[in-house]
């Protein structure tokens, strides 16, 4: 016997039925029905261990492992940016984090780097952070004349910028400064033994090893003023991948007391090969988006990644694999 509903109990049938389709377009959004994961392995190249990109690589990891459990991810450290491209268009990993100015400056320095490497996504923008002591009488770039400063690790995109920084300001990296060849890992640690007067830094914020610095050292950070980006701009090419930011007041609370600081900003990207495999490649992409909350709450800079700025890969095209993600998702 077919039972009757009340008219209440039918509603309540209809907006239930509602939801289960509701459920099935997000679940069709996330993940293709009816379609096996890929599996294989694949490289992931990142930063160094106390920078964001290691950070943000080591829970990129955890959620593609979900979406695609038989796909073997080899995450693997770098001194950065410059190093990051160099292994993906070398085939030495199969996709990178890389800052916008490391990829063109690369492309820049070989011809077939435009054939040959392509991008996934923009995620996030890069601060650059001059850290000094609190009591230091460096007030501004220019003050760093004859001092002590780190200028990251060689091939990393913090040296990249901090030599463009310096120029910018009237100095000769290799003659009006000793240049040290400290990274997050290691300047923080540095400065607050007094072996360097000043350290660079490019990275998400905040960034976990200056987080920890705060905690057991008063330090400050000198400004970086649009005067001296406009002078970074008149460089070469990639320096247009630089803009005038201001670093929010929010990044490192007990350091600036509520003040924002006058900085660079460059975009960050995903990056891979053309001949990584297109079906792959639209997987990962759409974890990258789809993760970006659940990284969020631990990577503050994912919370930035967004569909609607994922596809501006500039300098490189998208990659094809990602190409069909976004159209997949396109209003």
């Amino acid at each position: 016997m077919s039972k009757v509903f009340p008219r209440a109990g039918r509603g309540r049938v209809l907006s239930g039925a509602a939801g289960v389709v509701v459920l099935g377009l997000l679940l069709w959004w996330l993940l293709p029905l009816g379609e096996e994961p890929p599996s294989g392995a694949v490289t992931l190249s990142t930063g160094t261990t106390s920078g964001v990109y290691y950070e943000y690589g080591s829970r990129l990891r955890n959620e593609l492992a979900e979406d695609m459990p038989d796909l073997d991810v080899d995450l693997t450290a770098s001194n950065g940016s410059q190093e990051n491209v160099a292994r993906v268009a070398a085939g030495q990993a199969d996709f990178a984090i890389a800052a916008a100015d490391a990829v063109e400056t690369y492309e820049a320095q070989h011809a077939d780097a435009t054939a040959r490497l392509r991008g996934v996504a923009r995620l996030y923008d890069d601060y650059v952070q001059l850290v000094v002591p609190r009591d230091s009488a460096v007030r501004s770039v220019a003050d760093l004349k004859g001092r002590t400063v780190a200028t990251g690790l060689a091939r990393s995109g913090v040296r990249l910028i901090a030599e463009r920084v310096l120029r910018a300001a009237g100095l000769d990296p290799a003659k009006d400064i000793t240049a040290m060849a400290e990274g997050i890992d290691t300047g923080p640690e540095q400065l607050r033994q007094g072996r360097i007067d000043a350290f660079f830094w490019s990275g998400g914020v905040p960034t976990a090893g200056l987080q920890d610095l705060a905690n057991r050292f008063t330090f400050r950070f000198v400004p970086i003023g649009p005067e001296l980006v406009a002078k970074m701009h008149e460089q070469d090419d990639a320096t247009g991948y630089y803009r005038a930011t201001n670093m929010p007041e929010s990044a490192y609370p007990t350091i600036q007391n509520g003040a924002t600081v006058p900085t660079i900003a460059v975009s960050n990207l995903l990056i891979t090969r053309t001949d990584v495999d297109p079906r792959l490649t639209e997987w990962l992409t759409r974890t990258v988006i789809k993760s970006r909350d659940g990284i969020g709450r631990h990577v503050h800079s994912a919370q930035l990644v967004d569909l609607r700025t994922a596809i501006y890969t500039d300098p490189l095209p998208l990659h094809e694999g990602a190409k069909r993600y976004y159209k997949s998702v396109k209003p």
